[in-house]
Formats: structure tokens, C-alpha cells, sequence
């Protein structure tokens, strides 16, 4: 399966994500058939990053965003766990600080955003101001509709100045949402991220969906895709990032900077050091 063609919004055309099945999993049957697969991906999560690192020229942007319990933590865990943290950083963006608000509402995500050389990851993002500020009637209409602009225009920004920019959808169903939320309520370590608000969230699922969808449709471009995941299945999210990051460094063709030392004066500096060794 090419995993980045099947889960990408392609830019102009609609998205339905009540058409887009959240428990598919492809040819894997469970998470057994997908552990090799996964595993390699992630290998290549790590060799890729390294290049990317020692290049220095280019830099990565991944976006995550999705439902209360979609899985954001988990695949930060388990998927960009594989990236050396001297080159990656997480952002979480949550209610707007004071400073924060009393600034541009792309403001925050800029500073965030990663330099040549490393990836960044957002736990959400700038997108959480056409998503929660829409749905919870933060700011006019005539305010946010027009973010979808400037927001592409951000982007935009950032592409030409080498960042390559990942968008996740993590896709889940009201019932795989209920269902997680049990876990955690049953889970005394889990306790801590467990808020009510979480549930009077669930009556507007709908207004979500539709705010969802109108962001992956205006702002998924040939720069900056979205990718709608199917999430129900933690292994199967995990897989599908994976290998849709992968490719993405892979097609970068990352190379290694030409060495800035003389190696043969290094050779024979290693050389002299081992014939006189200093003492154990």
C-alpha cells in the first residue's frame, strides 16, 4: 500500500470523514503482522533524522492533530520516540498564555517552528484557532474564516524557506473515544489527564467534524498535505506515520556533509596516538 497516497487529502477536492473508515487497517489483521513492518520504519526514522541533522540545510515540521484521546501523546511516543531529541522538539499548544494571546494568533506556532536541521513536532498547532476558536464561538466569523489564508500563507513561508511541512489527521470514531476514555478512568495512572469538559466536548462531534473537515479541505496543498489517518487502531496509526514520514525524508535524498578534516592527517594522528598509548 502506498500509504501516502491512500491517506492524502488531495488539495480541491472534499473530504467526508464520515466516509473514511477509522478502523481500517489494511492487509494487517492485528498488530502482530504489522511489528516487523512498523520496526523498520522506525529504523528509518532514526537514519533519516541523522542525516537530516548533519546536512543542516533542511528542516521538518509535523502536525498533529485529533479528538480528545485521538492518540496525539501516544504517537509522539511511539512513533517519533525513534528521533534523536538533540535534533527534535515537541509543542504542545493549549489555551493561549496571556503573551501568547496578546499577539497575532500565528504568532506562538512561528516561534515553534524548527530550525535548518531538526524536526519539530505540534500536539496540536496553529490549526486549533479555525478548530476550537470556530466551534466554541471564540472570535467572529469573519475572523476565522479567514485564517485558512493566512494560515496557507504561513506555510507557505515556511516551505520556502526549507521546511518541510507533515500534517496528521488521527482519525477516530465517538465510540473508540468513549472507549479510551474508560481506559483512562479506570487507570489510576491515567487519572491526571482525565478532565470533565473532555465529555461535554462529545455533544459537539459534529460541529468538530464539519470544522475538521473544512481545515483538511482548505488547507491540505502540494507543500504542506494533510494526511487523515485511521486511528482506531493505536498499531496501525503508528505504521501508517511512520511510513508516511519515512518516505517523505526519504524522497528528500538527505546527504551527509563532505568531511571538513583531512582524513589522512587524522589517520596519521590516529596512528602515532596508538603506537604510543598512554597508560590504562
Amino acid at each position: 500500500m502506498n500509504y501516502r497516497k491512500n491517506f492524502a487529502v488531495e488539495p480541491g477536492t472534499k473530504v467526508h470523514l464520515g466516509d473514511i473508515d477509522p478502523a481500517f487497517t489494511g492487509k494487517h489483521e492485528s498488530e502482530g503482522g504489522a511489528k516487523a513492518e512498523t520496526a523498520a520504519d522506525l529504523e528509518r526514522l532514526r537514519t533519516l533524522q541523522y542525516r537530516l541533522y548533519a546536512e543542516a540545510e533542511r528542516s521538518v515540521l509535523i502536525v498533529l492533530q485529533a479528538p480528545d484521546a485521538g492518540g496525539k501523546d501516544g504517537t509522539v511516543r511511539h512513533v517519533f520516540g525513534a528521533f534523536n531529541p538533540q535534533g527534535a522538539s515537541v509543542h504542545a499548544f493549549k489555551v493561549p498564555t496571556a503573551e501568547e494571546a496578546a499577539h497575532d494568533f500565528l504568532w506562538r506556532a512561528h516561534a515553534a517552528t524548527p530550525a535548518r536541521g531538526h524536526v519539530a513536532i505540534f500536539n496540536r498547532s496553529h490549526y486549533e484557532d479555525v478548530l476550537v476558536a470556530r466551534v466554541h464561538e471564540l472570535v467572529a466569523e469573519d475572523v476565522w474564516c479567514k485564517r485558512y489564508d493566512r494560515i496557507n500563507e504561513f506555510e507557505k513561508n515556511l516551505a520556502q524557506a526549507g521546511t518541510h511541512i507533515i500534517k496528521f489527521f488521527l482519525h477516530i470514531s465517538p465510540g473508540e473515544q468513549l472507549r479510551r476514555f474508560k481506559k483512562r478512568l479506570d487507570d489510576p495512572q491515567s487519572w491526571w489527564k482525565l478532565n470533565e469538559s473532555d465529555y461535554a466536548e462529545r455533544k459537539r462531534w459534529d460541529d468538530y467534524r464539519k470544522a475538521y473537515e473544512d481545515a483538511l479541505e482548505r488547507c491540505s496543498t502540494k507543500r504542506a498535505p494533510w494526511y487523515v489517518i485511521p486511528a482506531n487502531h493505536k498499531w496501525f496509526r503508528n505504521l501508517a506515520v511512520a511510513r508516511i514520514v519515512a518516505d517523505t525524508l526519504d524522497e528528500l535524498d538527505l546527504q551527509l556533509p563532505k568531511p571538513a578534516a583531512d582524513l589522512d592527517a587524522v589517520r596519521r594522528e590516529y596512528a602515532a596516538a596508538a603506537a604510543t598509548p598512554l597508560p590504562e
